[in-house]
């Protein structure tokens, strides 16, 4: 699995991972200030951005394509970053490699299995006409009707991209992701990562609530919670100044 990515900075390396249907391109910002001090991979996963697309996906996958993506750069240590999907994705690869995980950042992800969401957002973006659709207007306008979060919308319709027909596609594998929403949902469990782990959580969100803390310290021994004040389940978008300043100093000493 050959990922896409983007390199910037020198230093210790740390890799980036994207949330279910997010490009390496929302943490650039991020990731263009961490490289002051760090060298930074951010990656788009499989069936996400400018990598390939799989019928197969689930987190196990996910960590071999990191642990393979880190053998492509001839990388045996590196920092971890993921939100959401992508910080389970991290967590699978700290519990399955954890010799190749020096330092562990999870943003507002825990380790459960958690109900379904994004079953409307499915249904919507299946039923836009990419054939047909005139234009990135147009389809926000069609959205609207099923997607009333402008917000949402706008982060869905970064994975709008011109076809060689000159037509629309989703640079997201919206299919697969829909075939294997379950593995996506599911809960990890591993051997625990005894490295130093730093969980970011958003106050407003609650994907990571005070009862999830113990299990994730369980699987996470030398883990610590940061709660960002003012921020939703998006704490790098709502709280950018809050979350470079966490990690940085986690990851810069």
């Amino acid at each position: 699995m050959n990922l896409h990515y983007k390199q910037y900075g020198a230093g210790e390396p740390m890799i980036i991972l994207h949330g279910l249907f997010g490009t390496l391109d929302n943490w650039q910002t991020l990731a263009r200030q961490w490289a002051d001090d760090l060298m930074i991979f951010a990656v788009d996963q499989r069936n996400h951005g400018r990598s390939p697309h799989t019928d197969a996906f689930d987190y196990q996958l996910l960590a071999e394509d990191i642990r393979d993506f880190m053998e492509s750069q001839f990388m045996h240590r590196a920092h971890l970053l993921g939100h959401s999907m992508g910080g389970k994705a991290a967590m699978q690869v700290a519990l399955e490699y954890p010799d190749q995980v020096d330092r562990l950042v999870v943003v507002d992800m825990g380790v459960r299995g958690y109900p379904g969401g994004h079953e409307e957002i499915f249904k919507a973006l299946f039923a836009l006409d990419l054939v047909n659709v005139k234009s990135r207007k147009a389809a926000d306008a069609f959205l609207a009707a099923r997607i009333e979060d402008a917000g949402v919308r706008q982060f869905l319709l970064k994975n709008l991209t011109r076809n060689k027909a000159g037509g629309y596609a989703w640079k997201a594998n919206v299919q697969a992701l829909h075939d294997n929403y379950a593995h996506i949902l599911a809960p990890i469990s591993g051997t625990p990562f005894e490295g130093p782990t730093l969980f970011i959580r958003g106050a407003e969100s609650r994907y990571v609530q005070d009862q999830d803390i113990p299990t994730l310290q369980q699987l996470f021994p030398n883990s610590r919670v940061e709660t960002v004040a003012d921020a939703g389940h998006w704490v790098h978008a709502e709280q950018p100044e809050a979350v470079y300043r966490l990690v940085r100093d986690f990851l810069v000493e």
